[in-house]
């Protein structure tokens, strides 16, 4: 079967359910999923732009992890635990800045080159004889891609970053994603009451553009294409409408973008969403690019997060399309939220049972397949009783172990 909306082949017998209710407010999940999808899986940092010159640093908060990412003296980009090796301080508190060659830990002044070896710790002759690499900051593993820095605090299963978005590379590549700055000065946060999976689910689909998102709809409309998850990642372009746009915005925004001789005819009035399971999505537009993502803090506590950047060359009508293109995405994050908050609370409902998901909405029953692929028990209708969901889930791994072994 192929969905009208977005000419995806969508399978012609199909379970429409989604995750049980109980998943999005259970605190001992939520545990699991830090550690299995957000500390074992990629997480996007920032971009190289962030910190282009030796000794100029980014931190980074997850899931109680901390990590600096580090542009050493040496001009190599590297990730660290932002942990001090004497008593676990933060060695750089604030969330970026530049160091002078040397991290001071602002505890007890122990310091470390940029390279991450410790240098000096407080008052040596008080101390056994410590080795410089294995006393120095602990690395936390990085890869970059197309400028992107890429961080996993833990090692996984999933591929590397450039096995991954292998097959996004020559649609990405006109954009010349390496060669854009930061268009603030700062990367955003923000603290939302819901729980994160519910911020996925209304991001996987474009089912709801047509009701909840007038600017979008003024912008691409019909035309508007979600892509299923493959390996790993997944794709939504909206090449836009032929019409002029009713709403001031986008009427304005079609009207000023300029021509970027780098693009290729279809995306020079487009913009492209890049989906990084489990929670990463980088947008690519004629006059910029973003990236957002969400994890948990507690089970109804999310933290999204997420930048701009722009062309190096912007003009003066170059930046007049991107604040239109931001405004717009603005709008539509105010719409959205409004719709995530109503999804979560659904599922406390003695109301609520079940979802049925439309075949413009595939690509959400594929996210929730990639979770209780890789998380089981949220296979189970009903929540385990307490204290007993990583037992539950640990036992769907043994049974697949013992069939895989048989």
């Amino acid at each position: 079967m192929t969905s009208a909306a977005t000419n995806v082949q969508v399978p012609s017998d199909w379970d429409r359910g989604g995750l049980p209710a109980w998943t999005y407010h259970n605190e001992e999940l939520t545990e699991i999923e830090k550690e299995v999808l957000f500390r074992r899986h990629w997480q996007l940092a920032c971009h190289v732009s962030n910190v282009p010159n030796p000794g100029d640093y980014l931190c980074f908060d997850m899931v109680g992890e901390r990590a600096v990412i580090m542009h050493g003296d040496d001009g190599q980009i590297r990730a660290f635990h932002n942990l001090c090796r004497h008593r676990g301080s933060r060695v750089l508190p604030n969330e970026q800045g530049t160091c002078k060659r040397v991290i001071t830990c602002p505890f007890h002044g122990w310091s470390y080159g940029t390279d991450g070896t410790l240098r000096n710790p407080a008052v040596p002759d008080s101390l056994p004889q410590l080795d410089k690499v294995k006393h120095g900051l602990k690395p936390i593993e990085l890869e970059i891609w197309m400028g992107f820095v890429f961080i996993r605090f833990k090692e996984g299963d999933q591929p590397p970053i450039s096995e991954l978005m292998k097959r996004h590379e020559a649609e990405v590549a006109p954009y010349l994603p390496e060669t854009m700055v930061p268009a603030y000065d700062s990367i955003w946060s923000q603290e939302m009451d819901v729980n994160w999976k519910a911020v996925r689910d209304v991001d996987n689909e474009g089912y709801h553009v047509p009701m909840a998102h007038p600017g979008l709809q003024d912008l691409y409309g019909k035309h508007y294409v979600d892509e299923p998850m493959i390996d790993g990642t997944n794709r939504s372009v909206g090449p836009f409408t032929e019409t002029d746009g009713r709403l001031w915005s986008v009427k304005n925004y079609k009207k000023i973008l300029p021509d970027r001789p780098n693009l290729p005819a279809e995306s020079k009035r487009a913009w492209l969403y890049l989906g990084i399971f489990p929670n990463t999505v980088i947008g690519f537009y004629p006059d910029s690019m973003i990236f957002y993502h969400e994890y948990p803090v507690a089970a109804g506590k999310t933290i999204q997060r997420g930048t701009t950047y722009r062309y190096a060359d912007e003009d003066r009508q170059l930046r007049v399309a991107r604040y239109l293109s931001e405004r717009i995405d603005r709008i539509t994050v105010e719409e959205d939220t409004q719709l995530i908050k109503w999804s979560c609370e659904a599922m406390q409902s003695s109301a609520f049972d079940g979802i049925i998901l439309s075949d413009r909405e595939y690509g959400v029953r594929c996210y929730h397949d990639a979770l209780r692929d890789r998380i089981p028990v949220m296979n189970e209708e009903q929540a385990p009783a307490f204290n007993q969901v990583a037992a539950v889930n640990a036992a769907y791994g043994d049974r697949k172990a013992a069939a895989v072994a048989e």
